[in-house]
């Protein structure tokens, strides 16, 4: 497989700027809202030339307090400014992938799927259409589903090659109801990212691959040697190089 992507957010990148070009690494960069509002146009020049090392990248986009399946048309139309601002910066920097959250929280919709899913597409179909025609694509991560019936639906109704599943290990192990084969069996031809961290079913940890109750080896063996980007999600130097070495250990 090609070099994992090291997932960071943006106000971090000078910070680890060292660590980053000493190990020329691969990057998700995440961008908040907050950042979002403070980005200037120089700034994503000058991020392109500090990358001038020429990484693989994909994108997180933000999430706090935003939502794509929205009933509130208000609610959907500040989301839609957000992700299309991301859009913007794609069209500089050329990710290979935009991370999305779903949205979808059952109790929230009163398990009403439908209604989320009707206005999900309003959402996803736009900027899809705009995303593909960049050559971007869009994954859409898994967070407090225990199921992956609704995230089905969706990638059943955008029938996209561009849209697809970020799949993320550490969610499915807090959340999950259901078996990992069966998550699998649901979206793994959908699969077009992984986040990769770990914890011991408690809390959100992000541990370093490994490290917690999750089973990698199985995991990557359902997966078949899909073809996708893999991100570590880990929160300092140290962990990040624990998980590539972990992933080195099992050879993948």
């Amino acid at each position: 497989m090609a070099s994992p992507h090291i997932h960071i957010p943006y106000d971090r990148l000078r910070e680890y700027g060292g660590f980053i070009r000493d190990k020329a690494l691969d990057l998700e960069i995440y961008f908040s809202a907050d950042m979002l509002d403070k980005l200037s146009a120089d700034e994503i020049a000058g991020l392109k030339q500090t990358l001038d090392y020429n990484p693989s990248l994909s994108f997180h986009a933000p999430f706090m307090d935003l939502s794509p399946g929205a009933v509130d048309s208000r609610v959907r139309e500040a989301t839609m400014q957000r992700f299309s601002h991301i859009l913007d910066i794609a069209g500089i920097l050329r990710p290979k992938a935009i991370v999305f959250h779903s949205g979808y929280e059952k109790w929230r919709y009163a398990f009403n799927i439908d209604l989320w899913l009707e206005k999900s597409l309003q959402t996803w179909q736009p900027l899809n259409e705009r995303a593909s025609q960049m050559g971007v694509r869009i994954a859409i991560e898994n967070i407090f589903e225990d199921e992956p019936s609704n995230l089905k639906l969706l990638m059943e109704r955008m029938s996209s090659s561009n849209f697809g599943i970020c799949f993320d290990t550490g969610h499915f192990n807090l959340f999950s109801k259901v078996s990992i084969v069966e998550w699998m069996e649901a979206l793994g031809n959908f699969v077009i990212e992984l986040h990769l961290h770990d914890n011991n079913r408690t809390f959100d940890e992000h541990l370093p691959m490994g490290e917690g109750s999750f089973d990698f080896k199985g995991f990557f063996g359902l997966l078949q040697n899909r073809d996708c980007i893999y991100t570590i999600e880990a929160h300092s130097p140290e962990k990040v190089m624990r998980s590539m070495e972990f992933l080195e250990k099992i050879g993948r």
